[in-house]
């Protein structure tokens, strides 16, 4: 297995490595991190000893074969300012955020570049991940990474211009669905008799067992639906009422994010002098 670098060990960092670790195509040996607060990665290496810790950027860079950038946006280009110099050819750079796109990571550091855009659910070994590889990024480097997220994630390949919506159903999603869950329980604790802990109890099994339906093919969303829709009786109501009441909802939510792609966007290009 090849050596992975990960800078930064926040949210998704952690995410990724902790999921790697428990489906086994990684040992802590296979890692090596830093975070620019070094106490964080330092309590991941305490939890998960073997990790390698590296006391800068630069350290990971020349250790590692694939570097991942776990950072914010807006924190890659000052990050690639200290590191690519030393970046050789044979390494793969990977960056996990969607405002930066392939092209402007292959602009800076004239090597081979990727894209890998997880989400939470692949924290179980769940969910999908976007990839996007450079035109320099060799099919041995596209394979290695496509099985790393093909162990934790159903991996789909994605062109530039869908890099936004693909995120908002993705890595978004879990937050937009979860959101929709509380209001689906508060509305059954507000209207009638149940208490708050018994429908959280209920609306997380009733989740987990649709997503099981749907993840073994058993029925489609269309298919579910009829199937629990009986002609004439309480569930046809209730869709009634999404029907008439989520109207465009959803339509306006993907309006907003990618309103707000666009200002990142338009920030991200500053720094790189390159459009997206």
């Amino acid at each position: 297995m090849k050596k992975i670098g990960v800078i930064g060990t926040g949210n998704m960092g952690t995410i990724l490595i902790e999921a790697w670790l428990e489906a086994n195509i990684l040992k802590p040996a296979d890692l090596i991190i830093t975070n620019r607060t070094l106490s964080k990665a330092a309590a991941l290496k305490e939890k998960h000893p073997g990790i390698h810790l590296a006391s800068s950027a630069s350290e990971i860079v020349q250790q590692a074969d694939f570097i991942f950038l776990c950072v914010k946006p807006l924190q890659i280009h000052d990050l690639l300012q200290d590191i690519k110099h030393d970046i050789k050819k044979e390494q793969l750079l990977v960056s996990i955020t969607s405002p930066v796109s392939v092209a402007q990571l292959e602009a800076e550091v004239a090597g081979p570049c990727a894209r890998f855009i997880p989400s939470i659910t692949n924290r179980v070994g769940s969910g999908v991940s976007l990839l996007s590889f450079s035109e320099t990024c060799t099919h041995d480097m596209q394979k290695s990474l496509h099985d790393l997220a093909s162990s934790i994630s159903e991996p789909v390949i994605i062109e530039n211009d869908i890099t936004r919506v693909a995120s908002d159903i993705v890595s978004c999603g879990p937050a937009f669905f979860s959101f929709l869950a509380q209001a689906f329980i508060e509305g059954a604790v507000d209207t009638t008799k149940i208490d708050k802990k018994t429908a959280t109890t209920l609306t997380g099994n009733m989740l987990i067992g649709l997503g099981e339906l749907l993840g073994k093919g058993i029925y489609t969303l269309p298919t579910l639906q009829e199937k629990v829709c009986v002609k004439g009786g309480i569930t046809g109501e209730g869709i009634k009422v999404l029907e008439a009441e989520t109207g465009e909802m959803f339509h306006h939510l993907f309006q907003a994010t990618h309103e707000k792609f666009a200002e990142d966007l338009e920030e991200v290009e500053k720094q790189f002098g390159h459009p997206y």
